[in-house]
């Protein structure tokens, strides 16, 4: 790591800025390259945030404040003290996503008021945040509610996250459909992330980072050019509906117990165009750093899951389905591809809350595990998060004597303070006993995969299980996940299907699934998608009957040392170029239009590059699994002309050629 630089020039820029924006009472932290400001102003006794770019207003002047134990901070007291503070800083991720080596470079200012109150701001050339701070050591405090809004001049777009259910109960496998603010308070209120189409080909985008001991960030329409922030209220009764389902059937009138000395979580804006939200580090540097001191152990790699596919091999002389025989054949194949994991999804455990630790007749889990092990490859068991709760110290004493490699946590369905709680406590526990996570059917990222590196994935998104039931996964969305949920952070969104279909010709089958668009689009999702723990969603079976598609799979890698994006427009179309090595990938989607581009290869290296390209086939646009391969030599003059069908992708790997 680098030094951390304590500089005039920030500080410089800040209080220059004080007068044309806020007056004399107003306070402003800048970000290094002067775009991106944040504004805070005592207006009528209120204390007021303002978001700009460029010199113009994103976010109108709008009441920030917290209500704690029954007193609303910091109301009209007066400012007790102003510092500020420049950070210039090389951080090398423990898991590396979009790139081995991120700088965290930014301008600080903390406001100081009475009764130990703080708010941090900070400017980055990606964004702006804020947080509260409170130093009131010894006590236990009531958060009653946190006051915040985003208000907008005009009537922008927003992509907001639409959720399934009432009463912040919600998998956050949100659908971002597309409206006018004004026109969102007929919505339910939906988890962020939410995504604002500004004037200029720029996006703001508004999330939450470092939820722990405290309720996820939720956004309401007011009918008007403005949106609401609201909290889940602390549960004060859950029941469990069936095995798996925890809801919460009374909550209290506040929002955290928590402790008197502690920072709240960041509220932040990534701020830029379309490339921005795809390379934006901002989120990542405000999380908390790892907990863990060596995170050597934490292997990011690709999973030979079996639940997506319904366990649907053949040609073999066993019966498939949740058995020793059919698990240890696909550790067979996970071993022969070089693949990382197998996930034992719903199933290996006699089902019910207090069952999770009676494994079925049909596995002995000591030696499937042990046979993985002699194979190089780690068994990942899935569980609900009600079950694991239920059984926390006994699991995890059994899960290590197993040796299991890690855990698929499922079905939280909320953020409050209560679930988030768990969520931590579970990461932590997890990382205790060196196993790697994935979170499914719960709250975004939000900063945990940078604070415990261990958790490698979440689901949160609609992702490619949708397609067993509901025409949900689709290109269009497809396409519109990588600007909006994967800003946050890493997402399984579980890609790789062998049996690919045009809009007109796919029906939704629960045990025979297949996906909406072609086969290269789903290749390319390897390459667009950030997920170190990356799922192959198909069957061997299928794998095997598609050794060309398979190629590419096997070799893809799932964390990255450099991101490049070659075209990207919100919702439409994204190409990028990652590096691991000395290699690149090269990955693109499309909506359901198709797309003729031209792309220059001008990120590459010196020298030629043996590039091996997926292209959607000539009868890709009626035939979704046509595929074409093709092979070239290439090197940084070159251009590519790419082709993409409706709902269709692209995907490459360029070696560079190697001395004889």
């Amino acid at each position: 790591m680098g030094a951390v630089s304590l500089g005039w020039r920030c500080m410089a820029v800040v209080l220059a800025l004080v007068a044309p924006l806020f007056g004399a009472e107003g306070h402003d932290v800048v970000s290094p390259d002067g775009r991106n400001r944040l504004g805070i102003q005592h207006i009528d006794g209120k204390l007021m945030y303002a978001v700009y770019r460029d010199g113009k207003q994103l976010v109108r002047p709008t009441e920030i404040s917290i209500t704690v134990d029954g007193k609303k901070l910091p109301g009209a007291r007066a400012i007790v003290d102003v510092a500020t503070q420049s950070v210039d800083r090389a951080v090398e991720p423990v898991v590396s996503t979009i790139a081995s080596s991120l700088r965290d470079h930014h301008c600080q200012l903390r406001i100081s008021f009475d009764e130990g109150l703080v708010l941090c701001l900070r400017a980055y050339n990606d964004g702006v945040a804020f947080r509260w701070e409170l130093a009131q050591e010894g006590r236990r405090i009531v958060v009653d509610n946190e006051q915040m809004a985003l208000e907008f001049k005009d009537d922008v777009p927003v992509y907001f996250p639409v959720s399934s259910r009432e009463g912040f109960i919600s998998h956050q496998e949100s659908m971002f459909e597309k409206r006018l603010i004004s026109k969102t308070s007929d919505l339910k209120a939906g988890p962020v992330p939410l995504l604002v189409e500004l004037p200029g080909q720029e996006y703001l985008l508004v999330s939450d980072v470092n939820v722990e001991g405290y309720p996820g960030m939720w956004c309401s329409g007011t009918g008007d050019r403005k949106l609401s922030i609201v909290f889940p209220r602390y549960p004060g009764k859950v029941e469990l509906k069936g095995d798996r389902t925890l809801d919460v059937v009374e909550r209290k009138g506040h929002i955290a117990e928590t402790s008197g000395c502690r920072s709240f979580p960041w509220r932040a804006f990534v701020i830029g165009d379309a490339s921005t939200l795809l390379t934006a580090t901002m989120l990542f540097h405000l999380a908390e750093e790892s907990r863990i001191e060596d995170g050597a152990w934490i292997k990011p790699g690709k999973v030979a899951w079996d639940w997506w596919n319904a366990l649907n091999i053949s040609g073999v002389d066993f019966r498939a389905g949740v058995n020793q025989e059919t698990y240890k054949h696909y550790i067979d194949f996970a071993a022969e591809m070089g693949i990382a994991y197998v996930i034992l999804d719903e199933g290996w455990s006699v089902p019910g809350r207090d069952n999770l630790l009676k494994v079925v007749p049909e596995i002995d889990m000591p030696a499937l595990i042990a046979y993985g092990r002699s194979r190089q490859v780690g068994v990942i068991l899935w569980m609900t998060s009600a079950a694991l709760e239920a059984n926390f110290e006994k699991a995890f004493e059994q899960f290590a004597k197993w040796q299991v490699a890690g855990l698929k946590i499922d079905f939280m369905q909320r953020d409050d303070q209560v679930m988030m709680d768990f969520i931590y406590r579970a990461a932590g526990e997890a990382a205790r006993h060196r196993m790697i996570v994935d979170f499914h059917g719960g709250s975004k990222p939000a900063g945990i995969t940078r604070t415990w590196p261990n958790v490698l994935t979440i689901e949160s998104v609609n992702g490619l299980e949708q397609a067993k039931w509901s025409k949900r996964a689709n290109p269009e969305m497809a396409v519109l996940l990588p600007f909006v949920r994967m800003v946050v952070g890493p997402m399984d969104y579980t890609p790789g299907a062998m049996v690919n279909m045009q809009e007109g010709n796919f029906a939704a089958v629960f045990n025979r699934p297949a996906s909406m668009g072609t086969r290269a689009h789903q290749l390319a999702m390897y390459v667009v998608y950030i997920s170190p723990l990356q799922m192959l969603a198909d069957s061997p079976t299928r794998y095997r009957a598609n050794p060309s598609s398979l190629e590419f799979l096997r070799r893809v890698p799932v964390s990255w040392d450099e991101t490049r994006v070659l075209g990207a427009e919100v919702g439409e179309v994204v190409l990028i170029a990652r590096r691991k090595g000395k290699t690149w990938y090269v990955g693109g989607l499309t909506d359901w239009s198709s797309r003729d581009l031209r792309v220059r290869l001008d990120f590459l290296s010196a020298g030629k590059y043996e590039m091996k390209s997926w292209s959607d086939g000539l009868n890709a646009d009626r035939y979704g699994d046509d595929i074409s391969v093709g092979e070239r030599e290439v090197d940084a003059s070159k251009e590519l002309k790419i082709h993409m069908a409706p709902g269709g992708g692209f995907a490459a790997i360029l070696d560079p050629h190697t001395a004889e």
